[in-house]
């Protein structure tokens, strides 16, 4: 045992910078929003009619999640809880892997295995140090709740919300570590099913009932399959259910079981899926950079593009379902022929629309990986290899910034596609479905500003470059979907590439915005491509 708690001291050593980032980031996003419903929503009225608005747009409820009635502290829960808990899953989820499968990967593994302790030690360890985490990130997201003015037992059970799902996906990332091959896909399939949580959650809340005076709206089944569904029923300052906390903690613990067991079991660098063999020569496209890079990311861009075909899929073919069941209802068809043109019609480009923006932001996070691969071959020594032949830093740059760029209208194109292909096949589409393509393709100069953002911090900080790209997205995130609720400037919410987007087909197409949006990143990949010829290689 004094083995495991040294492991889990050392292994919180190791992430002094990253994991106190991470939960400041959280808890002060807690707090912000708390502070801006208060402020903006103080008063029942307000509180009222944004929640109205909500249980009208199903587009919201997916986005968001279930208005549960006024109250400053339940309209914080509503208005932020969702966002909060995918990034207490992300959190979990890179924790796991950076210390289990990326440290076999690494060798750092066969090392501590060498040294008298259990083979599933190392496991252990990162499972208590990830539960660690997520305890503090409850207490410090139930202090920041009620340094809001929010009550005690509420902010407590919301904290606790938070953390029970940060600490399912701890468990939940050990047993995607123990089951793929490489750090890389066991990141992309822990994340990727972070995302899923939350795409379930959406399409329960989507397709859930309001209640006759529009303040509450309950979810529909799909919501009970995702643990981000699961601490959303907890309805901590309306009617508080901890009782459900206890789903995500129990499923925490049975896979964290399986997990141990598993690793008990196996080899070191083994796994349930073993990687596939390459081929012995490299054929012509292995021998340039633009084939190595794209041989390197053809994988994560195939995950990336399944994620965003699901999320088409699901704004093409649930959207008429889930309008047409929020119109049958009188008192939300009477709004929404207030507030929407165009009747069902409209709320339906109005669902697709707020899902092909979150399409867009799996293009920039998919450019984002790919600029952030250089990183890796950098650190673990396969760049100065490749550099050591004749040829030059600006062509391995321009090689990853193109396939960066094609992996983000890859991503954008099919979500259009998928969306398109479900929207004609409900019959319900007054104009051609595949008018969703270019729609999807809007967001793709807003993608390019992110991932020459990243270039750039790859090329003058690279031992900061994954938190610096990554950190980039996260704040243009942040300032367009919650800018306007913190009530920020005008100014500093126009500095997310998002806000510049064409929210096609409920907007026409803003060419001086996307010709802004291009020139922009143009000149983030001419100072990227400057800087980097002018740093030397670090470890």
């Amino acid at each position: 045992m004094s083995g495991v708690l040294r492991l889990v001291l050392f292994q919180a050593r190791r992430d002094r910078v990253a994991l106190p980032v991470w939960i400041l980031g959280i808890t002060l996003l807690s707090f912000a929003t708390s502070a801006a419903v208060a402020t903006q929503f103080g008063d029942e009225a307000g509180q009222a009619a944004i929640l109205r608005l909500a249980a009208a747009n199903p587009a919201f409820l997916f986005l968001r999640g279930l208005p549960d009635g006024t109250g400053t502290g339940a309209v914080v829960f509503f208005q932020g809880f969702a966002f909060t808990a995918v990034l207490a899953g992300l959190m979990s989820t890179f924790l796991v892997v950076r210390h289990t499968r990326t440290d076999e990967e690494l060798g750092r593994a066969e090392l501590l295995g060498a040294v008298p302790i259990p083979r599933a030690a190392s496991l252990a360890a990162t499972l208590l140090l990830g539960t660690a985490a997520n305890l503090v990130l409850a207490v410090s997201a139930a202090g920041a709740f009620m340094g809001a003015g929010l009550p005690g037992t509420g902010s407590a059970a919301a904290g606790a919300a938070v953390g029970s799902v940060g600490i399912f996906f701890v468990a939940l990332a050990a047993v995607t570590a123990q089951a793929l091959p490489s750090g890389r896909s066991a990141n992309g399939a822990a994340a990727g099913l972070v995302g899923g949580a939350y795409l379930v959650r959406g399409i329960g809340d989507a397709l859930g009932t309001p209640a006759a005076d529009l303040l509450h709206v309950t979810s529909a089944w799909p919501s009970l399959l995702s643990p981000i569904g699961w601490g959303q029923r907890t309805r901590p300052f309306s009617s508080p259910d901890p009782a459900w906390l206890l789903v995500p903690l129990a499923a925490a613990a049975v896979l964290g079981v399986v997990a141990v067991t598993v690793r008990r079991r196996r080899d070191v660098g083994a796994s349930l899926l073993p990687e596939r063999v390459g081929k012995e020569r490299a054929g012509v496209g292995g021998t340039s950079f633009v084939g190595l890079a794209w041989r390197l990311q053809r994988s994560t861009v195939a995950g990336w593009c399944i994620a965003a075909a699901a999320l088409g899929a699901v704004a093409g073919a649930l959207g008429p379902a889930v309008t047409e069941t929020v119109s049958s209802l009188g008192p939300v068809k009477a709004m929404i022929e207030r507030l929407v043109p165009g009747g069902q019609a409209g709320l339906i480009d109005v669902f697709v629309t707020a899902l092909l923006g979150v399409a867009g932001v799996f293009a920039a996070a998919a450019g984002i990986q790919a600029v952030l691969r250089m990183r890796a071959e950098e650190a673990e020594g396969r760049a100065e290899l490749l550099l050591s032949a004749p040829k030059s830093r600006l062509r391995w740059l321009g090689a990853n910034l193109a396939v960066a760029a094609f992996s983000a209208a890859a991503v954008s194109t099919t979500a259009g596609a998928a969306a398109a292909v479900g929207l004609a096949a409900s019959g319900t589409s007054d104009g051609p479905a595949w008018s969703l393509v270019p729609a999807a393709l809007a967001h793709v100069p807003a993608a390019l500003v992110f991932l020459a953002a990243a270039a750039v911090a790859f090329a003058v900080a690279p031992r900061l470059s994954i938190l610096a790209g990554w950190g980039i997205l996260a704040a243009g995130i942040i300032l367009g979907e919650f800018g306007e609720l913190f009530g920020l400037p005008v100014w500093l919410q126009d500095a997310s590439p998002f806000r510049h987007s064409s929210a096609m087909p409920v907007e026409s197409f803003d060419q001086a915005g996307a010709a802004g949006l291009l020139l922009v990143a143009g000149a983030g990949a001419a100072l990227a491509a400057y800087a980097l010829r002018r740093r030397d290689l670090t470890a």
